[in-house]
């Protein structure tokens, strides 16, 4: 074991001289009396290294010994991760508190997995056959899941199959197999093995493009800011917006298979919410606990400064793994910008040059690689995995021109922008339509989203005229214009969290309900006053609202559905209605404006014929 001594001591940051070899990233421990702290090696200059202690320095002095461990921070991988609560360290919560309290001790430490426990493993390969990093050995059952026993990614070339035990209960570092490469060397493979945090695995064939729509049952990103399965995005929002929120619903309904938690410098009371609720939430894409598919990599923010980094690509790497298994892997970080003010701290430490804010220079490039992790990739054998990576982002006074927001906008395929305004409106998700924005293919056609966001945008600025000029100076014509985008937002752009119909809706009730309401926003209808439209409005919104708590392909839905369309037919402009009118004011909901915008034939304007048509059955869904 090498050795040095410290020689200045700022913090949590130590400068250590050292001889001998010493690399940037591996794991140290500053010896105080009896405890051994955690630190990893950030920088080397020459005979002296710069480390960042993991824990409270507190009583660490001049002339103090440090041990220097020759590995990197790793994560250790392996049968046994899912359902865990780990720090930044990969350190068990629940096993640390049972055996220290529930105050965390200094120089405290655990294995990540249970190495008492006897897991049920059966081999797939046999002796004589040759196998490489990555290759799966055999499976073991994990929860609803087959988790593949694989060879270390670390591992190079071809190795020979010497030995392989057969199917029994194993403990998670007993040997399985015996390989041995071209000369000679042999190496003992257990169920699980350790990798680098900071090192992504890039054992696969072949990178894909993100282009399948990641559902999330939220209505307005599926529609129209969708997340691409193996992509990426980010929700940036002031605080009190929705953002953990918004985050733990996607978990629940998302349809991916394993869910990654890292609560980056959460407020702690958020962080205890999920660990309580997790539990106690029943999986709706298996009828068991979610917590089954479900990792938390919790650094609060009363937990020490410096693991919050640790605990991010701790995660990712966790997230990686479970991709490696031909899985769907959604991964959460929860927030990156107290990630990125841990590195403004570190950065200040080592006496970098600052950039803007005081934020280091390379800010940019280690938000892009983190995001860069994500992706689709079609494995070695044929299989495609995929790890979808979204992170929040809390801007002071919710200003999304600072840098770690305008970084993070360079990174990802998806920006949710989070509105004050929305959130104190008791709007959810207080997603701004109109500040939010994706690259990806969503459940709705692109063409048809482009015209819906000009319809948005024109309601939005009649909005604000009407401020300053009231209704009575807003043309009539326009006022339903504002009308119209104000009833979908509510029934569409919004969601009930605490229904259990409406909280989640599936990608082809989106497409249904959201070609019903193209309908109605083309439609021409009678109205002759703004009382008379507002009040019809009213009573739309009132009907698509029942409509949306209606269980998907029931009686309910499509009798509510028959029932908007007659009541919008009834309301509906005809020939007829027109000739006999005489000075009547007919409001016809067709401005020049949007005589443009509906110009596609999608969006012609409706005819009562058309809104009359026959309930909904399986051919109107798409």
């Amino acid at each position: 074991m090498r050795t040095g001594t410290i020689v200045g001591v700022n913090g949590n940051h130590l400068t250590v001289e050292f001889a001998g070899t010493v690399a940037q990233n591996e794991v140290a421990y500053a010896l105080l009396d009896t405890l051994r702290l955690k630190a990893e090696v950030v920088r080397v200059r020459g005979r002296c290294a710069d480390l960042q202690v993991f824990e409270s320095s507190a009583g660490l002095r001049v002339g103090d010994l440090v041990e220097f461990t020759g590995e990197p921070l790793a994560a250790e991988l392996g049968p046994g991760l899912l359902g865990q609560i780990y720090d930044g360290l990969q350190n068990p919560l629940h096993a640390l508190a049972e055996r220290d309290g529930f105050f965390l001790q200094r120089g405290a430490y655990l294995p990540a997995l249970d190495e008492t426990r006897r897991w049920p493993f059966a081999p797939i390969v046999k002796p004589g056959m040759v196998v490489a990093a990555g290759d799966m050995l055999g499976t073991v059952p994990e929860g609803v899941f087959q988790h593949r026993v694989m060879v270390p990614f670390d591992l190079r070339g071809r190795w020979r199959v010497v030995e392989m035990a057969a199917a029994g209960d194993f403990r998670v570092h007993e040997t399985v197999a015996v390989v041995r490469n071209e000369a000679g060397h042999e190496l003992p493979l257990s169920l699980a093995f350790r990798w680098p945090v900071k090192q992504a695995i890039r054992l696969y064939r072949e990178r894909l493009a993100p282009t399948e729509p990641l559902i999330t049952q939220i209505r307005i990103l599926d529609s129209l800011f969708p997340v691409a399965r193996g992509g990426t995005y980010c929700i940036p929002g002031p605080f009190g917006a929705g953002k953990t929120l918004l985050q733990q619903l996607t978990s629940r309904f998302a349809q991916v298979d394993i869910v990654i938690i890292a609560a980056c410098g959460e407020r702690a009371g958020e962080v205890v919410e999920t660990i309580r609720d997790f539990p106690q939430l029943t999986d709706p894409l298996t009828g068991r606990t979610l917590m089954e598919r479900t990792i938390v990599v919790a650094n609060t923010s009363s937990m020490p400064v410096a693991a919050r980094e640790a605990s991010v690509y701790t995660a990712v790497t966790m997230a990686e793994y479970y991709r490696q298994m031909g899985l769907d892997v959604l991964l959460l970080a929860d927030s990156t910008s107290r990630w990125a003010q841990a590195m403004r701290e570190r950065s200040g430490r080592l006496e970098e040059i600052p950039g803007e804010e005081a934020f280091p220079a390379y800010l940019e490039s280690v938000i892009a690689d983190f995001y860069e992790r994500a992706g689709c990739v079609r494995l070695r054998d044929g299989r495609i995995g995929s790890l979808t990576i979204g992170g929040t982002i809390s801007p002071a006074g919710g200003n999304f021109d600072e840098p770690v927001t305008r970084a993070t906008l360079k990174a990802v395929g998806a920006f949710h922008a989070l509105s004050r305004e929305r959130a104190d409106a008791r709007c959810y998700p207080a997603v701004d339509p109109l500040e939010s924005w994706s690259r990806y293919p969503g459940v709705i056609p692109a063409e048809r989203l482009r015209q819906l966001r000009r319809l948005l945008t024109k309601a939005h600025e009649i909005g604000q005229m009407m401020k300053v000029v009231g209704e009575e100076g807003t043309p009539l014509a326009d006022f339903i214009l504002y009308l119209k985008g104000e009833f979908f937002d509510a029934v569409y752009l919004q969601q009930n969290a605490f229904d259990p119909v409406d909280a989640a809706t599936p990608a082809a009730r989106q497409q249904c309900v959201f070609a019903l309401l193209e309908d109605l926003l083309a439609a021409r209808f009678a109205l002759n006053n703004r009382d008379e439209a507002r009040e019809f409005f009213q009573r739309l919104r009132l009907h698509v609202l029942e409509l949306n708590h209606a269980p998907w392909e029931s009686a309910a839905f499509a009798e509510q559905f028959r029932r908007i369309r007659d009541f919008a037919a009834g309301q509906c402009e005809s020939a007829g209605l027109a000739a006999v009118a005489g000075p009547l004011r007919l409001a016809l909901v067709e401005t020049p404006l949007e005589a443009e915008i509906y110009r596609a034939p999608r969006m012609k304007p409706a005819t009562k014929a058309d809104l009359a048509m026959r309930p909904p059955d399986e051919t109107d869904h798409p």
